[in-house]
């Protein structure tokens, strides 16, 4: 989950990405009990990404770096016609697309130099990223593309290269006994503490944050994914991973079609939950209409709270989960979220953080003692 700003909007991937570019002081020091950007509202956002990339295409560096001239030399109708549908339908105008461009050289300049180019596979993505200077910022600018397997532009940002966000909870034990909170097996699109496992971890409130949705065949849906009910996720149980008292619900704003975003409200359809010791669980995104809870519910562990969405700021269905120390969202500082007795890609994990690329599930319940011989 992002914060949208004053600047620099980010189009983002399909699989999951968005965000604002803004030029921004970094985040204060927690205080009390732990994503840049403090002007922003926070928004949720993701992109799988596997836990050991495949090796670079060999078409992502050629057809990045052409992109990138074409939006530079403003070259727009040509770059326009390269677009996927979701993409289109994400700046909603090639009118947007020359008023973004010409939002970029205002706050950002020009580019001056590339320090770093790199190509990889994310999921059923080619990927380009470029690091470059720019003449009127003093960081670093990521320019990054996606490519899906017709070679159409199926995400694009550009935004300052980001840091982890300060935290003094690096090394906070979660109080509360977590859950997934889910059944099956899903796969962790961004988790961990850096910010190449995690997008998250550039803000303040969702520093541990993680987003986690369902592949199939290296894909996280049926079909051209242009529904839906086509994607492994959506209409999935959502269950507390904690015990519990309601203390936020949201519920009906609609499912985004997917690709389309709505950044005016973040989190979608949602629920918070406080676990009576400083800690509150989001649980964002979730389908408009499936709430099974209203605020002021005591809930157990594993109790059915709604249904995986596509609500809010987000394209694609999945589930953003992060462990806060507020009852609000966008307030507070995001807590590392332990979750305990869970399977990591095939190993058994007792207490620990999901980390990105990992495919997990909770385990199976111990079995019970052998009766005691009289």
């Amino acid at each position: 989950m992002k914060r949208s700003a004053t600047a620099f909007l980010l189009l983002a991937l399909p699989a999951l990405a968005a965000a604002a570019f803004a030029q921004t002081s970094p985040p204060p020091a927690p205080s009390g009990t732990p994503a840049p950007n403090p002007a922003q509202t926070p928004a949720p956002t993701s992109a799988p990404i596997p836990a050991a990339a495949p090796a670079a295409s060999p078409d992502a560096k050629a057809l990045g770096r052409s992109a990138t001239a074409q939006f530079y030399a403003r070259e727009l109708d040509p770059l326009w016609e390269r677009f996927s549908k979701n993409m289109k339908n994400g700046f909603k105008a090639k009118d947007q697309l020359r008023a973004f461009r010409e939002q970029v050289e205002a706050q950002a300049g020009t580019e001056t130099a590339v320090v770093d180019e790199a190509a990889s596979l994310q999921g059923e993505f080619a990927v380009y990223v470029r690091t470059a200077r720019f003449s009127k910022v003093p960081v670093p600018v990521i320019v990054q593309w996606a490519f899906n397997a017709q070679g159409e532009i199926d995400g694009f940002y550009v935004k300052p290269q980001a840091t982890e966000a300060m935290s003094r909870y690096l090394d906070y034990q979660t109080k509360t006994p977590l859950r997934l909170p889910f059944d099956g097996e899903w796969t962790v699109f961004w988790g961990g503490r850096t910010l190449a496992q995690n997008y998250n971890a550039a803000t303040r409130d969702q520093r541990f944050a993680y987003d986690i949705l369902i592949f199939k065949n290296g894909l996280s849906h049926s079909g051209d994914g242009t529904s839906l009910e086509q994607f492994y996720a959506f209409g999935q149980p959502i269950l507390a991973p904690g015990a519990g008292t309601v203390v936020e619900a949201v519920d009906g704003l609609p499912d985004n079609p997917p690709g389309v975003m709505d950044r005016e409200h973040p989190p979608g359809n949602h629920v918070i939950l406080d676990h009576g010791n400083g800690e509150f669980s989001l649980l964002a995104h979730l389908q408009k209409g499936s709430l099974r809870v209203k605020k002021g519910d005591a809930v157990q562990a594993g109790a059915p709270l709604g249904l995986c969405g596509n609500s809010g700021n987000t394209s694609e269905p999945h589930l953003h989960y992060h462990l806060q120390t507020s009852g609000a969202f966008g307030q507070g500082d995001g807590l590392p979220a332990q979750f305990l007795h869970y399977v990591a890609n095939g190993g058994d994990v007792e207490r620990g953080e999901p980390v990105k690329g990992e495919l997990v599930r909770n385990a199976p319940p111990a079995p019970p003692p052998p009766p005691k011989k009289p």
